[in-house]
C-alpha cells in the first residue's frame, strides 16, 4: 500500500470513504480479489486525501482507475 502515514480524517470523512468503498466492492463482479479491494481503497484515500467528499464521486474515481490500472 503507498504512504498515507501523514493523512488524517475526521469521522464524517472516514464514514463517506467507508460508504465508498464498500459501493465499489459492491459493484464489482464476484470473487473480488484483494488486489482490487486494495486498489480501490488507495485512490479513495489519494481522492479524499485531495478534498473529494462525495461518496459517488470517491466511488466513481475508484472504479474508474482501477479499470485502466495495468494487469498483473
Amino acid at each position: 500500500m503507498k504512504d498515507f502515514s501523514n493523512a488524517s480524517f475526521p469521522p464524517e470523512t472516514l464514514s463517506v470513504m467507508k460508504n465508498a468503498l464498500d459501493a465499489a466492492v459492491a459493484s464489482l463482479p464476484e470473487p473480488v480479489s484483494s488486489a482490487h479491494v486494495l486498489s480501490l481503497a488507495e485512490t479513495i484515500l489519494r481522492t479524499a486525501k485531495e478534498g473529494e467528499r462525495d461518496p459517488a464521486a470517491l466511488q466513481r474515481m475508484a472504479l474508474m482507475e482501477l479499470q485502466i490500472s495495468p494487469r498483473h
